[in-house]
């Protein structure tokens, strides 16, 4: 198959997770045989970031590290009908301009042949109803929604009839265990300050117990506002930026132990929904402990990773994987064996190939390997 992806960027993924899962599912794609193009706009937020930061060389590392992934990016002049005449796929993420969703969808009532879906991998949907409320999706014949919460609230609102759940999950191909080459640090944290959506969240279970226990270790991210990081000076943890995707499983290894702190919107309006984190982190074989988050769909089991409801829970966890090697190479273990059963990129694109073998166009379910129909 033809498979077309539209993105913010899948080069960047300056302050913009949604490229860790994206790139892993388009890498399997390609790994079976499929034919698959991201499309990307020329001055998204993201890769103007990026380049601003790193330069030039951050677009070639890209082609460096992601090699079989092809992109191409669109302006105001771009022939979309003609970059979709092949196409047995298109996915749609829900960063795409609204005008753009709306235009794509008339090409599909107009009779182009491919499957159109829209991908929807945010908390926007209770945070900014009005947004996605807003979008003209009628046309598009499946939305997937990265939880099971998230896919009741498009029912629930009306704004699309065959709604599927499609949870992220971590890229095997990227995300494994390490060795730590040198000495590790205890802790390590990778996530982006965002909106301040997590402010309080992260001194009580970020800082504020990693000064208690005196640990040494790192915060990797963007948007840290001053006060942020100076709250991350005093309590000993040395803030290193933002940091590649691809680099993030060497620097998992240098430490002991990381931590899931989960967003205000997903704790309480979307239950269920972890970050793309846990499932990274767990992949490299490194020891977590998450915030208080609630697992309403079961994706972990008990001991994939430590459950904790206060700072003081918190900072008593951190101990125990700082000082018993036992336990944390245990936990370490689990977590790893849960990705590798249930959770890779491998997996999803199994459920998507599902999906599309029941639900997809005509051209689309002709196009489908009969071995993927299995």
């Amino acid at each position: 198959m033809r498979i077309v992806l539209y993105t913010h960027s899948l080069i960047s993924d300056w302050n913009h997770g949604n490229a860790h899962f994206l790139r892993g599912v388009l890498r399997d794609l390609e790994a079976r045989g499929h034919e698959t193009l991201a499309l990307e706009p020329e001055d998204s937020w993201s890769r103007a970031h990026l380049v601003a930061e790193r330069g030039e060389a951050a677009i070639a590392q890209f082609a460096q590290d992601f090699p079989e992934l092809t992109v191409a990016t669109y302006g105001p002049d771009f022939d979309h009908a003609e970059a979709l005449d092949r196409a047995d796929v298109v996915i749609v993420h829900e960063w795409t301009e609204p005008a753009l969703v709306e235009r794509l969808g008339r090409l599909r009532r107009a009779g182009a042949g491919f499957t159109l879906c829209f991908h929807d991998t945010h908390h926007r949907a209770v945070s900014a109803e009005a947004e996605i409320g807003g979008l003209a999706l009628d046309d598009y014949d499946l939305i997937l929604a990265f939880g099971d919460t998230l896919r009741e609230r498009y029912l629930a609102r009306g704004w699309a009839d065959r709604v599927h759940t499609w949870h992220e999950a971590a890229d095997l191909r990227l995300f494994s265990p390490l060795p730590a080459n040198g000495p590790r640090q205890d802790l390590i944290w990778v996530g982006n300050w965002g909106d301040g959506e997590r402010a309080r969240e992260l001194y009580t279970f970020l800082t504020e117990p990693a000064a208690r226990r005196g640990l040494s270790g790192t915060v990797r991210g963007v948007r840290y506002p001053d006060e942020a990081l100076a709250k991350l000076a005093a309590s000993g943890l040395r803030y290193g930026g933002s940091i590649a995707n691809a680099e993030v499983p060497a620097a998992f290894a240098r430490h002991r132990m990381t931590v899931h702190i989960p967003r205000r919107p997903y704790v309480e309006a979307l239950p269920g929904i972890p970050t793309i984190r846990v499932f990274e982190a767990l992949a490299c074989g490194i020891p977590l402990i998450s915030a208080p988050w609630d697992d309403a769909e079961g994706l972990f089991r008990q001991g994939d990773f430590i459950r904790v409801r206060t700072g003081g829970e918190m900072a008593r966890a951190m101990s125990a994987l700082r000082d018993d090697t036992a336990f944390a190479d245990e936990l370490a273990r689990r977590g790893r064996e849960t990705i590798e059963s249930r959770h890779s990129c491998t997996h999803r694109v199994d459920e998507l190939l599902a999906i599309l073998s029941r639900l997809g166009s005509a051209r689309t379910r002709q196009a489908l390997p009969q071995t993927e129909l299995l």
